[in-house]
């Protein structure tokens, strides 16, 4: 259950996170700025220097132990895809121009895991005694 949680936090985080960087993703600030969230552009510099890598490396951390628990490997690769597309936006692939697009899938296909994992959960393994 923890785990569960912890995924849905790092998702979230890195929303949050990103949608206080106006500036860095157009799209994301426009939105930001439609929920009344604009005020979160204060935050810029620690939103996308702290918070966003920080969130990010949580929902893959969590990902991956989910991963190793549950030993589905489509569920595993299609989990860490998200994480692992923000992260290399951050920090490698950050001066090409179509590195935010890889944001953006990074970040919806993310809340697309998140859903699917309320939507339809991995099924715990049964101990027979």
């Amino acid at each position: 259950m923890i785990n569960k949680i912890l995924d849905k936090v790092g998702s979230g985080g890195v929303w949050l996170a990103a949608l206080s960087c106006t500036a860095c993703f157009p799209a994301l600030g426009s939105l930001a700025s439609a929920l009344g969230l604009g005020f979160l552009s204060h935050f810029e510099g620690i939103a996308v220097n702290t918070l966003l890598p920080l969130f990010a490396s949580l929902a893959l951390l969590v990902n991956f132990y989910n991963w190793y628990q549950h030993r589905e490997s489509l569920r595993g690769i299609l989990s860490v895809i998200g994480p692992i597309a923000v992260l290399l936006t951050l920090y490698p692939l950050w001066q090409y121009d179509w590195s935010t697009y890889l944001f953006y899938f990074g970040t919806i296909w993310m809340v697309v895991m998140s859903i699917l994992d309320i939507v339809k959960p991995i099924k715990e393994p049964v101990c027979k005694v």
